[in-house]
């Protein structure tokens, strides 16, 4: 069972993964900031890892410390108002269930098993031997 910290530690670094989110989407939030936030949301959103999951302990352990120092390093870049009104905004959208998270998924599940297929259809010539 999950103790109830890491529960509600977890449940914090998904509201501001999405907050991250829509603070790269806002005019307001500077460039180079945006371009550090889509990296930090896509690998926190990605079912690939940099390093494996099952690898022991080091699998688990780059999403337990990479994507917070990503988050930590993004919000510091981002204007506090800017971070303030989308992390209300993300707390909103988590709390009602939307269809929206199925489809990113599915979208994000298809563009990962497109690039696996192109890169099996590339190396088929080498493995076919």
């Amino acid at each position: 069972m999950i103790p109830k910290k890491w529960r509600g530690w977890a449940n914090g670094l998904r509201r501001e993964t999405y907050a991250l989110y829509l603070a790269c989407r806002d005019p307001r939030c500077p460039w180079y900031a945006r371009i550090l936030a889509i990296c930090v949301v896509a690998y926190a959103a990605s079912p690939i890892d940099l390093i494996p999951d099952p690898i022991p302990v080091l699998g688990q352990l780059d999403d337990l410390i990479l994507v917070p120092l990503g988050v930590v390093l993004v919000r510091r870049l981002i204007p506090a108002d800017v971070m303030n009104e989308c992390r209300q905004r993300a707390t909103e959208a988590l709390s009602t269930p939307t269809r929206g998270r199925w489809i990113a998924t599915a979208v994000i599940l298809t563009i990962w098993a497109m690039i696996l297929i192109w890169i099996m259809t590339w190396l088929s010539p080498y493995l076919a031997g």
